[in-house]
């Protein structure tokens, strides 16, 4: 019987967690190699999930859903996979220093791994080197930042000026984003990416990690 990536696919959209970890593992039994689950089901779920996300027919409860799905079915897919064979690059990705706020960045984390990408959270109230730090431990490719506050968006200037002291600028980018961050803002800090929502975020992640 033909595997059907298609209803795998919808199963995660739906955010119907029980019912695809039994498909994803109905697959594997069935002779299906994890990268193929994960390349012609998962992905491309996240994907149409994202993108409706982008265009406002779906909303953060139903990402959330969907995210939940996908985390289940990569559980099961994971310790089959060959080391780093799950993961198309790293991100470090965490809260400026100052800033608690957490909801935004916890979005783009779940958009991110949706793609494929490792992601390293390092949470909220984020100093500059710990940032660096984490980059250089994970060989990440991309750095990315979120503020929600208007005071605490400076601190982003000084993740910029930390990867340039690092002698890491070209080697890792740095993706900015929150309700206050701009691109004029982006622009005038040199930072390399801003993204206005989670979706854009992981797109733009992406294609830093895969270039």
């Amino acid at each position: 019987m033909p595997i059907n990536f298609e209803e795998m696919s919808l199963l995660l959209q739906q955010g119907r967690a029980p019912a695809l970890k039994e498909k994803v593992k109905e697959a594997l039994d069935a002779g299906t190699s994890p990268q193929e689950v994960l390349e012609k089901a998962l992905l491309p779920g996240m994907d149409v999930i994202g993108g409706k996300f982008k265009e406002n027919k779906v909303f953060i409860p139903e990402v959330m859903l969907a995210a939940r799905a996908m985390n289940g079915a990569m559980d099961v897919l994971k310790p089959l996979m060959a080391a780093g064979e799950e993961g198309k690059g790293t991100v470090v990705i965490g809260t400026v220093k100052g800033d608690m706020h957490d909801v935004g960045k916890n979005l783009c984390k779940m958009m991110m791994e949706g793609k494929g990408l490792k992601v390293i959270d390092l949470g909220v109230n984020v100093p500059p080197e710990k940032y660096i730090a984490a980059a250089l431990e994970n060989k990440a490719r991309v750095i990315a930042c979120s503020a929600l506050l208007t005071t605490t968006m400076r601190e982003m200037a000084k993740v910029v000026e930390a990867v340039k002291e690092a002698g890491l600028s070209g080697q890792v980018k740095v993706m900015i984003g929150g309700a206050p961050v701009t691109q004029s803002f982006c622009d005038s800090i040199g930072a390399d990416c801003y993204t206005p929502d989670a979706a854009s975020c992981a797109e733009a992640a992406y294609g830093f990690c895969c270039a």
